[in-house]
């Protein structure tokens, strides 16, 4: 529709307070005369659409304005209800400005009627309400993001009152403490908390309503609606409005029943495992000391029996029984050894040089190295201090250097490498060496155990590594191995850093 225009300051008063209460709230006014087909904006007006004081639109013009579609469309029908039907319009709507920018508007319209009650104009106003639609629909946005997040999280969340009622919670919490959301709005938090967790979780809402935190989190206990306890890890925050006042607390309720129960579960194991240590290690005193005696004792009455009785020794059966005395000393001796490694405890460790007590243990088999043509190469920094124990280490390197001689390959000379590196609050001592190997797919969970060997050597009494294994612990370290059969073996000693 389109017709002659007026200037649109018929529409502006000269007012001058008039005009800056236009210009504060951004309300334009509109004017179209349906008997000369003209159209009047104020300046406001003319100002939210983008386009300049002298512009001069005609009714087809202010409609495309409008953004196509639902908005033009909308526009369109309450205009011609308005003038057809006397209906007074109110509504927001988007517009393309003559710069084409997106704009929320909000436009107002209503009849005007001559004496005989025929419509000839319709006016109204204009508003600019872009940035308050905008971010209202993003405070919408966002709490029905919040929303989802709510209802769909896989943790238990609520909302709970400043006196610790009920105000909403989830689908995951309802699951969790087995009440339905209509019964736990009659409830308090007070009600299923755990006497005894009660306490603490008060104290530390009392503390956020007197700004003494922001948030807090704490392992607390629920009782079930079923009465059984359930563990949870819970997380509480403050919601204040924009003066500062506290509306209400938001709760994250994670579920750590299983969790809790494993830990019991450890504890216990761990209790039973240290009596059972303990036990052990008692039993070992025991047999080092009682069967010491008695295995002396009856190597004394054989020393006797070949001085007083040399007749007996001629006897079938006194070899065997010679045997049979003797490896009783050895077996003996050996759990007097892991006896006493297990007396040691990390509180005796002192601070000792890693280069020195290498170097002493190669010094120790000079024999056997220039027997074996041997090379040792020892890469060891002089200044890396260790904690540890003097004996200890000594029994350490000398097991693991003689053991890479005596494990030797027949088609190569013995070389054994010595590296270290730092990590964490450990020295990494790596010591390699180029012997026969070691099948670890079928050895490996044997080969810390006690009398297990795994070559053919007749000196071999399978003690060295249990051993070597239980006084690297007993130093607070561990011990890791890597081999291939016929290429040679790597053993990694972690030892605590002086500097730890």
């Amino acid at each position: 529709m389109s017709g002659d225009t007026h200037n649109n300051k018929q529409l502006n008063d000269d007012n001058p307070i008039f005009n800056f209460m236009q210009e504060a709230a951004r309300i334009g006014s509109w004017e179209v005369d349906l008997i000369t087909n003209s159209i009047l904006w104020s300046n406001v007006t003319n100002e939210i659409h983008e386009v300049g004081s002298d512009y001069l639109p005609n009714l087809e013009e202010g409609i495309n304005f409008y953004k196509e579609g639902e908005n033009r469309e909308r526009i369109t029908k309450l205009f011609n209800n308005c003038i057809e039907s006397g209906e007074k319009f109110d509504g927001e709507f988007q517009i393309i400005t003559a710069s084409g920018k997106e704009k929320w508007v909000r436009s107002i319209g209503a009849p005007i009627y001559d004496t005989n009650k025929k419509c000839i104009k319709v006016h109204g106003v204009f508003q600019d309400i872009h940035e308050k639609t905008k971010a209202a629909k993003k405070l919408a946005l966002n709490e029905e993001r919040f929303r989802k997040i709510f209802e769909y999280a896989a943790n238990g969340m609520a909302l709970v009152d400043l006196n610790g009622k009920w105000l909403k919670v989830n689908t995951a919490l309802c699951e969790m403490i087995g009440y339905t959301s209509e019964e736990f709005l009659q409830l308090t938090f007070q009600d299923i908390t755990h006497p005894e967790d009660l306490y603490s979780d008060v104290s530390l809402l009392k503390e956020m309503l007197i700004n003494e935190r922001d948030s807090y989190k704490i392992e607390k206990r629920y009782f079930h609606k079923s009465g059984s306890i359930v563990w949870a890890l819970l997380s509480v925050s403050l919601v204040k409005n924009s003066k500062g006042k506290p509306q209400y607390f938001v709760s994250q309720i994670n579920n750590i029943t299983e969790r809790k129960k494993a830990e019991e579960k450890n504890k216990r194991l761990l209790e039973v495992t240290k009596d059972q240590n303990t036990r052990l290690l008692n039993f070992a005193h025991i047999v080092s000391h009682n069967l010491r005696s008695h295995s002396g004792n009856l190597e004394m009455l054989l020393s006797l029996m070949k001085v007083d009785v040399p007749e007996a020794t001629e006897n079938e059966f006194f070899p065997m029984l010679q045997s049979a005395v003797d490896h009783l000393q050895e077996t003996v001796e050996n759990l007097n050894e892991v006896a006493v490694v297990n007396t040691k405890t990390i509180e005796s460790l002192t601070s000792e040089s890693l280069f020195k007590y290498i170097e002493k243990s190669i010094d120790s088999i000079k024999p056997q190295i220039l027997e074996n043509d041997a090379t040792f190469k020892n890469n060891v920094s002089e200044d890396i201090q260790i904690k540890g124990i003097p004996a200890y280490l000594d029994s350490v390197f000398l097991n693991f250097f003689t053991n890479a001689l005596k494990y030797k390959s027949p088609d190569r000379t013995p070389l054994i490498t010595i590296d270290t590196e730092i990590k964490d609050e450990f020295i990494k001592l790596k010591i390699e060496d180029n012997g026969l190997g070691i099948d670890l797919e079928t050895y490996g969970e044997k080969l810390f155990g006690m009398y297990k060997t795994f070559h053919k050597h007749k000196d071999s009494r399978g003690l060295g590594l249990f051993i070597t294994k239980n006084q690297i612990e007993a130093m607070g370290g561990k011990i890791e191995v890597r081999s291939k059969v016929n290429e040679g073996t790597i053993f990694i000693i972690y030892l605590h850093h002086e500097k730890s």
